[in-house]
């Protein structure tokens, strides 16, 4: 995945200049973006607060550490079912 150019905290304080009264191209134009990537940017964000961006961050971090690890445990588990010589039948004495 692309990394943003644009840290959370600069995202943050560009999306406050623009609430704040400031032209959407006058922001832009200041800070590098081009008008559609900071919409963007502002519909993903919202009007949180950068602890809650970095709250949000920290827990999809959390999340994707926990999938793999389950992905992990289920790929580990299916395993042995699929070895030869599990799944054989006793030998009968003659």
């Amino acid at each position: 995945m692309r990394k943003s150019r644009f840290t959370e905290a600069q995202i943050i304080a560009m999306i406050q200049e623009q609430e704040a009264g400031m032209p959407t191209a006058e922001v832009c134009r200041r800070h590098g973006p081009s008008p559609a990537p900071f919409c963007k940017c502002k519909s993903g964000h919202g009007s949180m607060g950068l602890s809650a961006v970095k709250r949000l961050k920290m827990l999809e971090d959390e999340n994707a550490e926990l999938e793999r690890l389950l992905a992990d445990a289920m790929l580990a588990g299916a395993v042995p079912k699929d070895l030869p010589g599990k799944n054989r039948r006793p030998e009968r004495a003659a």
